[in-house]
């Protein structure tokens, strides 16, 4: 058996968010954090874009220590990358920033990180039938409506991290029909119809 990844996460300030807050960084992150690591060409490849693109945009997540060189992979001139951390989480006082370009690139990561759902959850219901009945069954596309004030939803939500993040610390990668499965929680305020 081997033991699970250690789950290392980066909390965005203002600076990183300005320098994450890109559509083709977003992807290029989470390319390297799902699939590990890479050079630019195969990230452009993957994504569809030019090599150069993804080129100088890695670079821009480097100097934002979001990706770092893999010297345990490449030769010669060939640039491997690897993803620093394997997550991301927003430090609160964000989403209350006055500063116009962090307000902006907060803007961006959010609808970035929203598209990205419904694309994995929409890969999903297209390829279901191609997966093992069991995994049918075992999947989960519920939505809850509760009355509560900031403080219970911010209690909610780090009950939930805790055990999810239980469920990481003992998950065994190589278990009989294990596959990597993707957990979205989306949690907030709605008026009333």
């Amino acid at each position: 058996m081997s033991a699970p990844e250690e789950r290392v996460s980066r909390t965005l300030d203002p600076r990183s968010l300005r320098g994450l807050a890109h559509p083709l960084r977003i992807q290029l992150l989470r390319a390297l954090r799902h699939n590990g690591p890479a050079t630019a060409s195969q990230l452009a490849e993957r994504l569809g874009e030019s090599s150069g693109a993804t080129s100088y945009h890695l670079r821009q997540l480097a100097a934002h220590g979001f990706v770092e060189d893999d010297p345990s992979r490449g030769k010669g001139r060939e640039r491997w990358w690897k993803a620093a951390q394997q997550g991301t989480s927003v430090d609160a006082s964000l989403h209350q920033d006055a500063n116009p370009e962090v307000r902006g690139a907060m803007e961006v990561y959010l609808h970035e990180i929203a598209t990205i759902h419904t694309q994995e959850l929409n890969t999903w219901l297209g390829t279901r039938h191609d997966w093992d009945a069991a995994w049918a069954g075992a999947s989960d596309m519920s939505d809850f409506t509760l009355r509560l004030p900031p403080g219970r939803l911010q209690e909610l939500n780090a009950r939930i991290h805790a055990l999810i993040d239980e469920y990481h610390q003992s998950s065994v990668a190589d278990a009989p029909g294990a596959a990597r499965v993707r957990m979205h929680l989306h949690a907030f305020p709605q008026g009333e119809y």
